[in-house]
């Protein structure tokens, strides 16, 4: 969400910033949300000029009456009430332009970075580097359920029968992995200075709306019926939530916190056969980290995001690379975005495993995040995200990338201590 006041000093480049998002459909709300500020401003100019009058009036009409000047007295209530029916139609009128464009400043997009490569969509993201050297072993690797069934780890039937598509039971090792790299992730972060947090599971819509778009809460909430309550997509709603209406001390910033939940997500569409068994579900645990820090400052601290990732998964050998997001790939309200892939040696391609976000002051302007430097000034905070590890998914890449010849998987160092010191896992079957 954007300045208003930006907005109306710099129509043009609002508007070109929609084209470069190829968002076309929303140019004529510039000009609509223009005119609306006007006219709101010009009714609130009014509705004081009433309400001074109307005080102005009110303490003649006293005076007026003890100097029994009855005549007077009784136009000066004439006029009173005159201005308080004009007065009350201003302040529906007001109530009804904030509301237009509050709605209209929510959809919006933000002003995205001038680095970020313009494109429609995904397709067009642009590789930056990668990182460790792909192997492609000379045996076939199964499809990651396949692995997964043949160390009894994972139970798809039962869950369909006891939640429908998009569950899954995790079980044994497999389910000890999972939870290894979890707890792994978590101390990895701490290790990196990031203060560990568990938060709500669930927020009001009020959060909602203040983290993300429409269109995104539509595809991915759920929400909890008759109650003020959505399940969390992501950890990040409810730790960037954590600071809404706050004034924090310039001194205290930046806040570098690593949160672990579980996360709900409706993951509307159809999918590829890529996408069946636990690769894009319904439920799933993450670790997340968040970082609300001041506006320059915020650029350094997505590079170093973005970094914790590569740098985690490279410790669990597993290559990766990163790749710029354009700007037809970018949510309304991120500024810029890096998505980290992990590779596959059975597709022998690589897929995502975590988003890296910096969304400026768009989540402070809608939440009231707000700064307060050492002048006593105040000003918006930067928010970003991004994901540390995000299993089941991440343990697809674990396991084709530590699979051996003989169906074992390798454990790598750093994960044994979270493992009971195994070095590999056995199949069972």
């Amino acid at each position: 969400m954007i300045d208003i006041k930006f907005l109306r000093e710099n129509p043009e480049i609002v508007k070109q910033n929609i084209r470069n998002k190829f968002q076309d459909k929303k140019l004529p709300l510039v000009d609509e949300v223009i005119a609306l500020d006007e006219e709101l401003r010009a009714n609130k100019k009014r509705a004081d000029e009433l309400r001074a009058n109307r005080n102005k009036v009110s303490k003649s009409i006293g005076m007026l009456m003890g100097q029994k000047r009855f005549e007077e007295a009784e136009e000066a209530k004439r006029l009173v009430a005159e201005g308080a029916a004009e007065l009350a139609a201003c302040e529906a009128r007001e109530v009804e332009l904030e509301a237009r464009v509050n709605e209209i400043m929510m959809v919006i997009p933000n002003i995205i970075d001038p680095s970020v490569p313009i494109g429609k969509d995904d397709s067009e993201n642009v590789e930056v580097k990668r990182y460790g050297e792909p192997v492609n072993p000379d045996f076939e690797i199964p499809y990651h359920t396949d692995i997964m069934e043949r160390f009894s780890g994972i139970d798809l039937d039962s869950a369909r029968k006891v939640a429908g598509n998009g569950f899954y039971y995790l079980m044994g090792d497999i389910a000890r992995l999972h939870s290894a790299v979890i707890s792994y992730a978590r101390d990895f972060m701490i290790d990196r200075g990031f203060t560990y947090c568990i938060p709500p599971y669930m927020i009001r819509s009020g959060v909602v709306t203040g983290v993300m778009s429409f269109a995104e809460m539509e595809a991915m909430m759920y929400k909890i019926k008759g109650e003020d309550l959505f399940l969390i997509g992501t950890s990040e709603h409810s730790m960037i939530g954590k600071f809404i209406d706050t004034i924090n001390p310039e001194a205290s910033l930046p806040y570098t916190l690593t949160s672990y939940s579980p996360c709900f997500r409706k993951e509307k569409g159809a999918h590829g056969i890529e996408e069946r068994g636990v690769y894009r579900i319904h439920q799933f645990e993450k670790q997340e980290m968040i970082v609300v820090c001041k506006p320059e400052d915020s650029p350094m601290w997505f590079d170093k995001l973005w970094q914790n990732t590569v740098d985690l998964f490279r410790t669990l050998d597993i290559p990766v690379r990163t790749l710029e997001c354009c700007s037809g790939d970018l949510a309304d309200l991120k500024v810029k975005s890096i998505d980290v892939e992990a590779y596959s040696p059975r597709q022998k391609k690589y897929f995502e495993v975590g988003s890296c976000s910096n969304l400026g002051d768009a989540q402070a302007r809608r939440l009231k995040i707000r700064v307060k430097g050492a002048d006593g000034k105040t000003y918006l905070a930067h928010t970003l995200n991004n994901t540390v590890v995000a299993p089941p998914r991440m343990l697809i890449a674990f396991l084709e990338n530590n699979l051996e010849a003989d169906g074992s998987v390798r454990i790598p160092e750093a994960l044994r201590a979270y493992m009971g010191g195994k070095e590999r896992l056995i199949p069972t079957r």
